[in-house]
């Protein structure tokens, strides 16, 4: 029997059972729609969330920040923190007593020759008043503006008004969420326009409000959501010289390291260097090595959730084989018939498994199309803010080659192996007992 033959068979076959077919069908579509929408939903965010840090890192920097941590020194994974970022991630270092000065840039300049430049960076939590009293909760950041832009030439940069490279004490350059309100798009500060910087000083009984008139110079293009030590949509600048006279002391938030170049070795080598050198009381932790550790995540939650998602084929492929085991007994005198005019057992057996490889083929197409849609509607609803203010982060999932030809497999071999024992024992069926059996 030509395998022409045995695909219209099949199909016939199917079509003469057409509510059940369906049905079978239906759990092959909602286990690989399943696994669709998930994948393409997490490859979309892990695609959204690296882009934002790679707009907020510079590769090659490393963060220095007060005390230890387990999350990865250098490029690779020994010790290091969070260090602390521009608003993006919160610092991973634990407690320590230890503080970092803004003067010890100048040891850290002197430990490598790989070493470009480096720069202190004072923050703290306050507020911005603009000038109708209305106030805004921001990240008070103090640098060097030059060292900085320096290090950040594509983010610390004005879309409106200008970053000065030799600003007054007065200057502050805000991020563009402190301008414009996401939400609404309500304008609340402009480039060129008068403004109180105010800091919650608690180190006082009773704190105090410090505040100081000041004049917003520029306000930056929009960076994204997550960003460590870089510019950060959520943060205004103040020139290091005035952080350190408004906040009254010399401490540093955490340095930033400017290398020669982004090679793994000159990151080990400085990292090492660095945390030898203030006897590991601080974390020293790359850019690199936060971009690896978030794409490492992403990648475990893919397996995850695509193993979760599986489960649901799984017991479509137990329906499967329910189903072709009913058909079978349904069918044992048209089989019989069918042998006892010369048809081989395998075509019989071909026949059988053609049946499943239709079923797992529509159903895998149908569940690519609806696992597409629904991953779509979930990232209109998250964009859209049903669930509570629009969110900081836009889901554009990502249906890619191997998700496409991943589903159509498992939704193809599922069907194929449990339909093996019906294709199986139909195979085996004698001419006489099929013929006979009532």
């Amino acid at each position: 029997m030509k395998s022409r033959d045995i695909f219209g068979y099949s199909f016939n076959a199917i079509k003469l059972r057409k509510l059940r077919a369906a049905l079978t069908t239906l759990g092959v579509v909602i286990g690989i729609a399943a696994i669709v929408a998930l994948l393409s939903i997490t490859q979309g965010l892990q695609t959204t969330i690296t882009g934002q840090l790679q707009q907020g890192l510079a590769t090659d920097t490393l963060l220095v920040s007060p005390g230890s941590s387990g999350f990865g020194s250098g490029s690779g994974s020994s010790g290091g923190g969070f260090g602390g970022g521009g608003g993006g991630l919160s610092s991973g270092s634990t407690s320590s007593s230890f503080n970092l000065y803004v003067n010890y840039t100048d040891q850290i300049n002197a430990l490598s020759p790989d070493i470009a430049s480096s720069f202190a960076v004072i923050q703290q939590t306050g507020y911005l008043q603009n000038s109708t009293g209305s106030n805004r909760s921001v990240t008070i950041t103090g640098v060097d503006f030059a060292q900085y832009a320096n290090a950040y030439p594509t983010t610390f940069v004005a879309k409106s008004g200008t970053v000065s490279m030799n600003p007054s004490d007065l200057d502050v350059v805000v991020g563009s969420r402190i301008a414009t309100f996401r939400s609404n798009g309500t304008t609340f500060v402009n480039a060129d326009t008068d403004v109180y910087v105010i800091w919650p000083n608690v180190t006082r009984v009773p704190f105090v409000n410090e505040t100081y008139a000041a004049h917003v110079t520029g306000v930056l293009d929009t960076v994204g959501g997550f960003n460590i030590g870089g510019p950060s949509d959520t943060s205004i600048y103040i020139p290091l010289s005035q952080a350190e006279a408004f906040f009254g002391n010399d401490q540093a938030s955490m340095i930033i390291v400017k290398l020669a170049n982004s090679d793994s070795a000159t990151i080990d080598r400085v990292s090492k260097a660095i945390s030898e050198y203030f006897g590991g009381q601080v974390s020293v932790v790359s850019s690199t090595a936060i971009l690896s550790l978030v794409n490492t995540i992403f990648s475990t939650i893919q397996l995850f959730l695509g193993g979760i998602a599986a489960i649901s084929l799984l017991v479509a492929g137990i329906g499967i084989m329910n189903i072709m085991i009913v058909s079978l007994i349904e069918r044992t005198r048209e089989i019989g018939i069918l042998k006892a005019l010369g048809m081989k057992s395998r075509t019989v057996l071909s026949i059988f498994l053609c049946e499943s490889v239709i079923i797992g083929l529509m159903g895998a197409i149908i569940g690519i199309i609806s696992g597409w849609a629904l991953a779509n509607g979930v990232a209109a609803i998250f964009a859209t803010g049903i669930f509570g203010g629009a969110s900081n982060v836009t889901i554009n999932p990502m249906m890619t080659p191997e998700v496409i030809i991943g589903a159509l497999g498992f939704g193809v071999g599922i069907s194929v192996i449990f339909a093996l024992y019906p294709a199986w024992r139909a195979s085996k069926l004698r001419p006489v007992d099929a013929l006979r059996y009532e």
